[in-house]
């Protein structure tokens, strides 16, 4: 499976796309001959537990995942598997949520928290971990459609240093960005927890759109 595991809709505050745009626009990339089987919604400083996309997923045969992608004091993390306990302990909302508590919480509970765009000037993982204890960060962005080529060669770089898994997602907030970076999955994903343990095992691969013609 190929997945987007990094993009906004409307209920971010500074993305412009509504989910049923994104679909109708991915329908458009499969019937020129591209793969993209689903997408992930990661919500800037929150998870929205409210919006129901089945009905989209069927009508688009499109898997949509919810997630969120939180501001820390050591740049944005992208957390898969929220639940409860993570929005009992945290407080969204925060823009200087503890990274190093996030990690931990996430791995205690099942869920599973990464760097997102690491390799940002200054604003990122990368500039800002310090000698911090990363030691239980499993995986980051290593393609973020978002960044420059430069700042995704630095993640590349870093996830090669210390063994990360990388994982690829566009980051796109208007329709037109969807999809440019994806995740290869080697096994089909149905659920969050599906996804999460991919992640978790290293059973992914990074691509970008024009690599799914080729896969297909």
């Amino acid at each position: 499976m190929f997945l987007d595991l990094h993009c906004h809709s409307v209920v971010s505050d500074d993305a412009r796309a509504t989910v049923e745009q994104y679909a109708k626009w991915i329908a458009g990339l499969r019937r020129k001959g591209y793969r993209v089987d689903g997408i992930v919604l990661t919500e800037h400083r929150t998870f929205d537990q409210t919006s129901d996309y089945r009905a989209l997923e069927d009508a688009y045969d499109l898997a949509i995942f919810k997630a969120s992608e939180l501001d820390t004091d050591t740049g944005h993390f992208l957390v898969y598997g929220v639940n409860a306990e993570l929005l009992r302990r945290f407080d969204f909302r925060d823009v200087r949520i503890d990274a190093v508590e996030l990690v931990r919480a996430c791995e205690e509970t099942g869920a599973i928290a990464l760097p997102a765009h690491p390799g940002r000037e200054r604003v990122s993982f990368i500039d800002l971990a310090g000698t911090r204890d990363f030691t239980l960060v499993r995986a980051i962005e290593v393609l973020n459609g978002g960044s420059r080529d430069w700042e995704n060669a630095r993640a590349r770089a870093l996830a090669q240093a210390r063994g990360y898994v990388g994982i690829a997602g566009s980051d796109a907030h208007f329709v037109n960005a969807i999809a440019r970076y994806l995740t290869r999955f080697e096994q089909p994903v149905r659920t969050m927890d599906d996804l999460v343990a991919a992640i978790r095992a290293g059973r992914v691969t990074v691509a970008t759109l024009e690599e799914t013609r080729v896969a297909a």
